[in-house]
């Protein structure tokens, strides 16, 4: 790794919500399968939801509409979704340990924070109130409210104008290689910690600019706090596992 830049300002940091902050994908998962199976889709599998880890409810839809048929329109599969959703999430969403330690000292050192997703509106503010990180990070922008989704840089270019800040000057927690990318394309720098393990290789994420190979196994708050105080400054990279 690059030498510490001790002359660089603490960035604003922006999280990625499902598989970054919080465990959700799991939730995410029955969701689906619980609204396929009303349209006589019985065989979708977890292996099947990896492929769309990362990409928004929308676009997800979008393509599980067209692959099996389904005549529905997206809008009502979406509220279907989140619906169903919405109720898994509200007793079952657990924030990764590491993750909430990150989140409580970013918050006590008065660092800005966001939440940038993929998910609906309405489900981010589920999430973020039923696990108490609402309490740090009360701004938070959705997919819905913008243009296009990850792997598009639209939601992130949102979250820094909410910031008040310059993309450059903002970090990018992220879990899969769609937001990797679209972190990239906003012009900001890069963490990823990768949920599905063979992801890890990924261009998207070998391109970021501090990785964890293992995930959230090899995830902790102490090194990236201290990346981002002491190397958080462009150019600096690394690998960490």
């Amino acid at each position: 790794m690059n030498s510490p830049r001790t002359d660089a300002p603490f960035p604003r940091v922006v999280f990625d919500l499902d598989g970054t902050l919080v465990d959700s994908e799991p939730n995410y998962y029955e969701a689906g399968r619980r609204l396929l199976a009303r349209y006589g889709v019985t065989d979708f599998s977890w292996e099947q939801h990896t492929r769309f880890i990362g990409i928004g409810t929308r676009e997800t839809l979008t393509v599980l509409r067209t692959e099996y048929g389904i005549e529905t329109p997206v809008d009502a599969l979406l509220a279907g979704e989140n619906a169903l959703y919405l109720e898994l999430a509200g007793s079952s969403t657990e924030v990764f340990p590491e993750m909430r330690k990150l989140v409580e000292r970013l918050h006590s050192a008065c660092v800005p924070m966001a939440v940038a997703s993929g998910s609906s509106r309405a489900a981010i503010g589920a999430v973020l109130a039923v696990t108490g990180l609402d309490a740090h990070i009360p701004l938070y922008v959705s997919a819905e409210e913008v243009p296009r989704g990850k792997p598009e840089p639209d939601v992130f270019l949102e979250a820094a104008r909410r910031l008040g800040a310059e993309p450059a000057d903002c970090v990018v927690l992220e879990d899969a290689p769609p937001g990797a990318a679209a972190a990239r394309a906003a012009g900001m720098r890069c963490v990823a910690i990768p949920y599905v393990a063979e992801t890890a290789d990924d261009p998207a994420f070998l391109a970021a600019d501090l990785l964890f190979p293992g995930g959230q196994s090899e995830f902790t708050a102490e090194a990236v706090y201290e990346w981002l105080r002491l190397a958080g400054g462009p150019g600096t990279t690394g690998t960490i596992g």
